[in-house]
């Protein structure tokens, strides 16, 4: 695993894509989006990914467990800082979907994005949702949702489902916290669901929540005027 120790204040999550959901992931992830939220978002969430499931991993997992896991991820795509994915190697399984679920994606050369089998078709989990949603056309993932074929790093920077690809992630990792320094809380929450929405969200229902993030906007700024 690749680690980026240049901003100690983060905080850190590693998971192992290797294995398969379970109870210790999901309450990793809950206790990452639990400290981050009583912070107020004071520093970014540097997520550690790396590794993807064989065969019979499935074996183990319930319904109940799969809704579980999805709400964690859920909890971390919505939280008040910013999140940085660390990926190496072949993702698939938890580190994909944890990977999805972040808003800075840096890899190295050795990713590869691998959609999990499961008795002969792909898991049809949320990541499924997330790779058509983020980028441009469901053709351009066609074969890795239907078939699981893998996105090497290189595709995966031309989809733009990672931002860079580079050996020092450390480096990488350090800057991405520079360019997210000073962006934390709810108004950055409400600009991620914005951006989330908008893909999915026709225009005349999108209107509502951007009035009101203006509004809320105009308000917190005309207070601080006040002040």
């Amino acid at each position: 695993m690749v680690r980026a120790e240049q901003v100690p204040e983060a905080t850190r999550l590693r998971l192992d894509g290797g294995r398969p959901p379970s109870p210790e992931a999901v309450a990793a992830v809950n206790a990452v989006c639990d400290r981050a939220e009583d912070t107020g978002g004071s520093s970014p969430v540097i997520v550690e990914l790396a590794g993807t499931p064989g065969r019979g991993w499935t074996g183990e997992l319930t319904v109940g467990l799969v809704s579980k896991w999805e709400r964690a991820l859920r909890r971390l795509e919505r939280l008040p800082t910013t999140t940085i994915a660390v990926a190496d190697g072949d993702c698939g399984g938890l580190a994909l979907d944890a990977l999805l679920a972040t808003d800075i994606r840096i890899a190295t050369p050795s990713l590869r994005l691998v959609p999990v089998m499961a008795d002969g078709a792909t898991w049809p989990g949320m990541a499924l949702h997330r790779l058509v949603q983020q980028v441009t056309g469901a053709a351009a993932v066609r074969r890795t949702v239907l078939f699981g074929t893998p996105l090497d790093a290189v595709r995966a920077l031309e989809l733009h489902l990672v931002d860079e690809v580079t050996l020092d992630t450390a480096a990488a990792v350090s800057a991405a916290a520079e360019l997210a320094a000073g962006f934390a809380g709810t108004e950055l929450a409400i600009r991620r669901q914005l951006l989330l929405d908008a893909h999915t969200v026709p225009f005349e229902e999108a209107l509502g929540a951007h009035l009101a993030a203006c509004d809320r906007e105009l308000r917190r700024t005309s207070a601080e005027a006040a002040t």
